[in-house]
């Protein structure tokens, strides 16, 4: 019979194992570190649109797009993209600007809001409220009632209303100047 006796130097043991989380803490946190100032914070290409071509919002992504647009506009202007939605118009509106709306789903029981971008074009009184438009635009910034985002039209047409009309709020994949489109 052979017997063991093992004798384990508590102290050397604990030293060992708080050494060693210690160096396993430090190189995550180098890691975390090395992440947040190389990674997206670090670059303005990863916006959600791109800045070199025409991007095409959709109902699925229309409003994590809108709501980047609304609180980084410096950092879109120039953007060129494409969507649709229906005009939409307030009193105090000039006769070159209207909404280019969607009704934004905010409960079970199908209550909406309306939101969209401001859009400014030379014959917009050719269009009429609640009429649906397919246009092309390039983001500026403006005052109506402050900064805001607004969209200098340069193509638009009439068409159908589409069968996804309605879009939602912002996902939990919104991370504002991340890849979107």
């Amino acid at each position: 019979m052979f017997i063991y006796n093992v004798k384990i130097n508590g102290s050397k043991t604990f030293k060992a194992f708080f050494t060693g989380m210690t160096l396993f803490l430090i190189v995550i946190m180098f890691v975390v570190v090395f992440k947040i100032f190389t990674g997206a914070n670090n670059s303005n290409d990863n916006t959600c649109m791109p800045k070199n071509k025409v991007a095409t919002l959709t109902s699925t992504n229309y409003t994590n797009v809108l709501k980047a647009v609304h609180e980084n506009i410096d950092d879109y202007v120039g953007v060129k993209f494409s969507f649709s939605g229906y005009v939409f118009r307030t009193i105090d509106f000039n006769d070159n600007q209207f909404v280019l709306a969607r009704d934004m789903i905010i409960s079970s029981d199908y209550q909406s809001v309306i939101v969209g971008f401001l859009c400014e074009y030379e014959k917009a009184k050719d269009f009429s409220d609640n009429s649906w438009v397919q246009i092309t635009g390039e983001i500026t910034k403006g005052d109506y009632h402050g900064d805001t985002a607004i969209v200098k039209v340069i193509e638009i047409k009439n068409i159908e209303k589409p069968n996804d009309e309605y879009v939602y709020p912002p996902d939990e994949s919104y991370i504002p100047t991340s890849g979107l489109l």
